[in-house]
């Protein structure tokens, strides 16, 4: 969205005022076109900001694309085809061999032969006019069972380019569209509305990814043989990000699987998502905007996207005190000190941030009983540890005093209270810290903690293996301080939809959750905030989980493991490769006299074709093994 509303302006140089985007559904098949995605991607365009000069849908052009099709037939350019999906497959691959053999010189009739013209080119490909026609029509009337016949391209099976091996346009479908309602029975595939409906939008450039790059020919051939108004088509790599996956099936797995919560979870890279975990659309159009567009693959890293939400979010947030995992800590001079500091003294002006003056300010009152979090106290002294432990008084946030430890009361293993004293004498010793903390009457709240969601930056063909089990952390009895009150109102839909963010001083930023159901007016329901992005971390204290240990200790040892095979391969004649090599070990049984392979582990003769392939392999290791003895 960012590239076709913003970036692709700016490399072509296009004034403000003549910048214009059409926003399209390509909704060509009724089976995966749901009213619930429709409905996302217009919210999801409107929340970021984003105003097309109109919005289309392909299916708003089916009667056109469909007449269109008719003029192909009538060219002797379109066939219906009743090959099956297994025949198609077949004929797929068989020119593809067949073109692979021409490109190194070779005798496509020897190396792929065609075994029956119903194959290749095809029983269907030179059926007239007249019966293709009559053909299309009984489709269209739904007088043929769905997957039994498609209207075919009559394109180019000789064509290095496998998908100008003519493509389907039309397949029969007995599935009411969402959008265009009961009419048709026949629907149009992608890449035969693509090119169309671009054109009939006079469209100066169409945006894909990379992916898309080998369509290209078939994009044109289509506008070619329609003598139809041809655009421009620039492709870009896609924004792939570490610890994530983009890919559709995989996502639609983790939610369907129940691994995630729904498409809106703030683990998943969707736009949905992403504005559930906190991130605005000046976070995500800053990082689109920095990252940019390029054709070269690459993979950004994750810190990239959490270092624009700091910086937007940093003089924007209102600040707040917050803890997690709470331990309950009783002053025992409290009384006395209060007395020392008369009306008003354990009450403090704070401001809501200290960079931005406009964000106003908020009490907080220190009381008797109040809660630290436990990553704030340690039984034992430690020389790297500088808050609290019964020998280490520490100095309490906004409040200028030592809070002093004096006992501790366990409950089992669990650290259960702590009673202190607090030291607001002039003598007292200057900490070596201060931390947070929260009074009596804070909000109890539910906190979710959100890491990278693998364990691999680059998640691989194992991914489910490589998901983080702690890539959401729960603390169920969290407290925030209770001037956030007047903020986090589930009936208040103005507030709400704001989205209204937080920064907990030393955690982090944070929204609130969808989840959240509390009222201010009662102080009742459950309130639920989701962690955007941590405070930059101090990286010679940053903890990394045992999973991603673990993770990396894997990567570690497969790396050790390929490293040793690369050293036992260089060991190895070439005249001894196919015999010695693990990779080839037991896949052949006879070998000509320079140690090439001329049978299978059956007693099958390999082809000519299969043992030039195993030449080139040699070849290849010939020079890396004359490398290895220099």
């Amino acid at each position: 969205m960012n590239m076709n509303f913003r970036l692709a302006f700016e490399k072509l140089g296009v004034p403000e005022e003549n910048r214009r985007t059409i926003f399209r559904y390509d909704d060509t098949n009724p089976d995966a076109e749901s009213p619930e995605y429709i409905d996302s991607l217009r919210r999801d365009l409107e929340w970021l900001g984003w105003h097309p000069e109109r919005t289309t849908f392909s299916s708003d052009n089916f009667q056109t694309l469909h007449d269109l099709a008719i003029k192909l037939i009538k060219k002797g350019l379109a066939y219906v085809c009743d090959m099956t999906k297994a025949e198609m497959e077949a004929q797929r691959d068989l020119a593809k061999r067949r073109s692979n053999a021409r490109s190194v010189g070779n005798d496509p009739d020897v190396e792929a032969p065609i075994p029956s013209s119903d194959i290749l080119p095809g029983r269907n490909r030179d059926t007239s006019v007249e019966r293709n026609l009559e053909l299309f029509q009984e489709m269209k009337l739904g007088l043929h069972d769905e997957g039994s016949m498609t209207l075919r391209l009559k394109m180019d099976f000789e064509s290095p380019n496998p998908n100008m091996y003519d493509l389907v346009a039309y397949r029969i479908r007995y599935t009411p569209h969402p959008h265009a309602g009961k009419g048709w029975c026949i629907y149009p595939n992608y890449d035969f509305t693509h090119g169309i409906c671009d054109s009939l939008e006079r469209i100066d450039y169409s945006i894909c990814t990379l992916e898309f790059e080998t369509r290209r020919e078939p994009y044109y051939w289509i506008l070619w043989a329609l003598d139809m108004y041809r655009p421009k088509v620039y492709e870009m790599s896609r924004l792939n990000l570490e610890y994530t996956v983009l890919s559709k099936r995989r996502l639609l797995k983790l939610v369907n699987s129940n691994r995630v919560r729904g498409w809106s979870d703030p683990r998943m890279p969707t736009i949905s998502g992403l504005r559930r975990r906190g991130y605005t659309k000046e976070i995500i159009n800053s990082f689109c905007n920095d990252v940019g567009a390029t054709r070269a693959m690459n993979v950004v890293q994750m810190d990239k996207l959490f270092q624009a939400a700091r910086m937007t979010l940093a003089d924007t947030t209102r600040r707040a005190m917050a803890v997690m995992d709470p331990i309950k800590v009783v002053i025992t001079n409290f009384a006395d000190e209060a007395s020392k500091a008369g009306d008003g003294g354990m009450t403090f002006e704070v401001q809501n941030s200290p960079t931005n003056e406009k964000l106003g300010s908020h009490t907080i009152t220190l009381t008797e009983t109040m809660f630290i979090d436990s990553t704030d106290f340690k039984m034992e002294d430690d020389s790297n540890f500088y808050r609290l432990t019964p020998g280490q008084p520490v100095g309490l946030k906004f409040q200028g005093g030592n809070l002093v430890c004096s006992e501790v009361v366990m409950d089992g293993d669990n650290v259960k209270e702590l009673k202190c004293r607090l030291d607001c004498s002039e003598s007292r010793p200057k900490p070596k810290s201060h931390i947070t903390w929260v009074p009596s009457d804070s909000l109890p709240c539910e906190v979710r903690v959100y890491g990278h969601l693998f364990t691999a930056p680059e998640p691989t063909d194992l991914w489910e293996d490589e998901l983080n089990p702690e890539s959401e952390i729960v603390y169920k009895n969290g407290f925030v301080d209770p001037s956030v009150l007047d903020l986090v109102d589930r009936k208040d839909v103005n507030k709400w939809k704001s989205n209204q963010a937080f920064q907990f001083e030393r955690i982090g930023y944070f929204v609130i959750d969808v989840d959240t159901t509390f009222e201010s007016s009662t102080k009742s329901g459950k309130l639920v905030f989701n962690r955007t992005v941590s405070l930059k971390e101090d990286r010679a204290v940053k903890k990394i989980s045992a999973a991603e240990e673990e993770a990396k200790e894997k990567q570690k040892e497969m790396q050790r493991t390929a490293a040793a095979a690369r050293d036992l391969l260089m060991t190895i004649d070439p005249k001894d490769l196919f015999k010695l090599a693990p990779d080839y070990e037991g896949k052949f049984s006879q070998y000509d006299d320079t140690g090439l392979p001329t049978h299978s582990a059956d007693g099958t003769e390999l082809t000519k074709s299969a043992r030039k392939k195993l030449e080139k392999e040699r070849a290849k290791h010939k020079k890396k093994f004359a490398k290895s003895k220099k």
